[in-house]
């Protein structure tokens, strides 16, 4: 069970490219990332990546009306039918050509795809189980260039499709006796967005060059009226049209071809459609392009982007411009409405920003931005609760590993930032850069507090923080020294130089004053603080050395090196214990356009980046490959292989180049077929490799750059080119007993429970190792029984409860029962587990992040209804002095009539 881990979450990417998608409910976004897609709950502050993948980037997303199935479409065509209820695929079809759009009917019973210039309609899947979930309906032609949209009637009667012909069409779903088709002309470029109104045929189209038609149709819904059954020779005579190549491998369903220009005695009893306003919204000579459009229509509210970043909010049919605001300086992608009309989400896929904006109350619900360009680094916090990414836009993003989202961005940096920790108190991050500083970042008031220089411009490749974290040092690409600073006063103590190339990298001895330096001049120094930083000990290897780490108990050294060999040394002796040969793991791909195999460029290829375990058994190794791979070092075998990613989108995916794509004059990877989709096409410059990932001819190299261990050991990381990949334990995978006999069955252990011996009922459950049994027992002793039965527990199921606890504090309501356990156990036997701290650490640093979670929880809760409160006070005593201020007046005005009346008649008396 150590090693059953699984794909869990992707973090660093929100959106890529392809349509945002609101769940029915309104309460959570579906977002294409990759090959994935990631469901984003706004309420619950949560995010989740499906454990889904196509073969090449989603280009375009369908959700069914009810919300339990969407369907994934790729770049090629190829799509998947997943159930977002079990999180599975459920079928699998392909399409042959590029999909543009995908939409379910309102009544769920059919949905429509739209590639080339033709429109399908299938039958849409249902609850039953099928032999073949999509069968094709009607195979709809009509525009004469590509199809771009899709909107259907509210009753699934009718829908419409835009172009790029500058065309809308309008089908019936069925073969209806007044309309089968009609086209919709009117405008000068190509159509953007194309929507009915509520429970109406009248329609509204928005074109590129930013005009809107609005078109009225002297028909309703209702007065649309069936066709009588044809005669079947002529429909048998029909079926055997050819339709070509294209849809071959697809059920032959009814065609209808739709003409522009068509007799005009035939449509003396059809419906027609008359244009009745025409808008334009670049009225100030504004020309940039309208770019993604969205239509709610129970509050006729239409949402426009463009390609500068800017947003419309529109009042139809009056076009009443209700908002504006630019949210970026890259083009909108794609908008979405969710089903109440109160949240727009947007996504920019040049920055891969996803923002969903209230209009009404003009605040963001959700605002996220992954790395622009590849991360590089990545770094766990002590407790396991946040990691720290740096990447090559210069940025330093921290994220929730609990809700997946970054809630801070530090962009101080002006270059690539190459290396990113954490001090062991986890409130400080530091940051190695290009741009020759390091950077030391607070996580209580979210600022940079100290920045380290050297005295010289140097590019720092390494960082690496002593325990205390009072030692800052790092390691230049340039001078091959490597600096040492102070974090309390910021200066420089130190500059050691030794070493003949290049650093590489630089790792602290968790327990000693050890500094431990690897570089491409094929050695490891081993520095000793204590001691005016002189060399204690130096390893010499037999080729450049790229990576080296402590084990967590600082007994063991780990050294990447060149030549693809993983070797272990004690950093004591100065002795090598073994040794790992990884080159052939990597597995490498071959790129398009490679001239050698894979197999001759794996030669020269290496791990880049390793790590340890929490409990320092097993090493984690990653480099420029598709792979991940974990070691057992005592036995020096490899234990699992992780494929991070499927996403032929990627260079060096795969290991074979298709000969179809070879040609006598090179590889067809090299020509550029026709202009791009926005500004044409951008030419790279030779030997470039980064570029812009919204390009259409940007292909960039699948590589992991970081690897990480959670100090809880329950998850590892890695920064990849598909984003931060996060893999956690996957307790459900494997059957995993302790000590288990042949009486220990659930029904002995409920027996024995109902029998009030509890402790011997919780040693039996653990025996057998269900987790949803030990639950039940665990909950099924009354609180008032807990120290008897913690008293009376064996020490060897004392860590195994508290591992349960620390796992239960995630999901369980009963936080109160489960703290009364913890603290019991931890009172009774915690000077024991402290001996064998070492063995025990990863699952009290788990304990820890989740009573630190469910700390920060409580604390909020706790002090928004202190607020609430003195509110509350504040409130009442302010109605209290205002009903004794008017008590007051009346009381005065009650005197003054009095004595008035005194007066009077003391007058008259007299």
């Amino acid at each position: 069970m150590k090693f059953a881990y699984r794909f869990s979450n992707l973090l660093g990417a929100v959106y890529r490219r392809g349509n945002l998608s609101f769940t029915p409910d309104g309460d959570a976004v579906l977002s294409p990332v990759g090959n994935r897609i990631t469901l984003f709950h706004l309420k619950a502050n949560k995010s989740e990546t499906f454990p889904v993948a196509t073969r090449l980037n989603v280009m375009c997303v369908g959700l069914s009306p009810d919300g339990s199935l969407a369907i994934l479409v790729d770049e090629e065509g190829a799509a998947l039918l997943v159930s977002l209820i079990t999180r599975s695929v459920i079928h699998q079809f392909h399409f042959q050509k590029p999909v543009h759009s995908v939409c379910f009917s309102p009544d769920g019973k059919k949905f429509v795809i739209t590639k080339d210039n033709v429109a399908l309609m299938y039958h849409a899947p249902g609850r039953k189980r099928e032999f073949n979930a999509f069968v094709l309906d009607k195979t709809y032609y009509g525009p004469y260039d590509e199809t771009t949209c899709i909107d259907w009637t509210d009753d699934s009667k009718c829908f419409a499709v835009g172009s790029k012909d500058m065309s809308t069409w309008v089908f019936g779903a069925e073969r209806w006796a007044n309309l089968i088709y009609y086209s919709l002309g009117g405008h000068k470029d190509a159509i953007v967005g194309c929507f009915f109104e509520e429970n109406s045929l009248n329609i509204y189209t928005v074109s590129q060059d930013g005009a809107l038609c609005v078109w009225q149709c002297d028909t309703g819904l209702d007065g649309l009226k069936s066709r009588p059954p044809k005669d079947t020779a002529k429909d048998k005579n029909k079926s055997t049209i050819d339709l070509g190549d294209d849809f071959a491998e697809q059920c032959k369903g009814e065609e209808i071809h739709g003409k522009a220009s068509t007799n005009k005695q035939e449509n003396r009893e059809k419906v027609k459609y008359s244009r009745v306003a025409k808008y334009f919204f670049n009225k100030e000579g504004d020309f940039n392009k309208l770019t993604s459009a969205a239509y709610h229509k129970k509050i006729h509210l239409l949402v426009t982007g463009f390609a500068s970043g800017v947003f419309h909010l529109h009042d139809l049919p009056e076009f009443n411009l209700i908002h504006s605001l630019s949210i970026s300086d890259q083009r909108i992608a794609s908008i979405s409405i969710n089903c109440t009309g109160d949240w727009i989400a947007f996504g920019c896929s040049g920055l891969g920003q996803l923002l969903v904006w209230e209009w009404q109350s003009e605040s963001y619900v959700l605002k996220q931005q992954g790395h622009f360009n590849s991360m590089v680094s990545l770094a766990y916090s002590p407790d396991g609760q946040y990691l720290v990414t740096g990447g090559d836009d210069g940025k330093v993003k921290v994220w929730n590993t609990s809700s997946g989202f970054c809630f801070v961005t530090f962009t101080e940096h002006t270059s690539s930032v190459s290396v990113v920790t954490f001090t062991s108190t986890g409130y400080v991050i530091l940051s190695a850069s290009l741009d020759g500083t390091v950077r030391a970042f607070d996580l209580h008031r979210y600022r940079n507090f100290r920045t380290f220089t050297s005295p010289r411009l140097t590019q720092f490749s390494c960082l690496a923080v002593d325990s205390s974290g009072e030692i800052v040092s790092a390691g230049s690409q340039d001078s091959f020294e490597i600096f040492i600073w102070s974090m309390q006063s910021g200066r420089l103590l130190d500059v050691i130089c030794g070493h003949e190339g290049p650093i590489s990298s630089l790792c602290f001895n968790p327990m000693k004053s050890i500094l431990a330096s690897a570089s491409w001049d094929k050695t490891v120094r081993l520095w000793d603080m204590c001691d005016s930083w002189r060399t204690k000990e130096t390893l010499t290897l037999n080729s450049d050395v790229l990576a080296v780490a402590f084990r967590p108990d600082g007994k063991e050294l780990a050294v990447a090196a060149l030549d693809g060999q993983i070797t272990f040394w004690d950093p004591e002796n100065a002795v090598q214990t073994g040794s790992i040969e990884g080159r052939h793991d990597l597995q490498m791909g071959r790129k398009e356009l490679d001239k050698i195999t894979a197999k001759q460029a794996a030669k020269g290829k290496s791990f880049t980046t390793l790590c340890y375990s929490a409990d320092g058994q097993s090493v984690l190794a990653g480099g420029l490959s598709k792979f991940v791979c974990i070691y057992h070092i005592e036995e020096q075998i490899l234990i699992k292989k992780f494929e991070i990613s499927c996403n032929l989108s990627l260079d060096a995916m795969e290991e074979y180049l298709d000969r179809r794509k070879m040609t006598e004059f090179g590889s067809m990877a090299l020509i550029d077929e026709g202009a791009g989709d926005e500004d044409g096409v951008a030419i790279a410059l030779p030997g470039v490799k980064r570029g812009d990932m919204s390009s259409r001819h940007f292909k960039p190299e699948i590589r992991v750059t970081s690897v990480r261990f959670s100090p809880t050991g329950r998850s590892w990381a890695a920064t990849t080119t598909e984003g931060l990949l996060i893999y956690s334990l996957d307790s459900g995978l494997v059957f995993d007993p302790f000590e288990l006999d042949i009486d220990i069955t659930p029904s002995s252990i409920r027996k024995v429970l109902h029998q009030k011996e509890y402790a011997k009922a919780i040693i039996m459950a653990f025996r057998l190792n269900e987790k949803k049994l030990i639950q039940e027992v665990m909950e099924t002793v009354p609180y008032n029984e807990v120290d008897v039965v913690c008293s009376s527990l064996p020490e060897v199921y004392v860590e195994k409860v508290l591992e349960f606890l620390a796992s239960a504090f995630e999901k369980s309501r009963h936080l109160e029962f489960y703290l009364i356990w913890t603290r019991r156990l931890l009172m009774l036997y915690g000077q024991k587990l402290k001996t064998r701290s070492g063995k025990l650490l990863p699952m009290i640093q788990y304990l820890q992040k989740s009573l630190q979670r469910h700390f920060e929880d409580v604390s909020k809760l706790c002090e928004w209804n202190r607020y609430n409160i003195k509110y509350a006070l504040a409130i009442s005593q302010q109605r209290g002095m205002k009903r004794s201020a008017e008590t007051s007046v009346g009381e005065e005005e009650m005197e003054e009539s009095d004595s008035d009346y005194l007066m009077e008649h003391s007058a008259v008396d007299s």
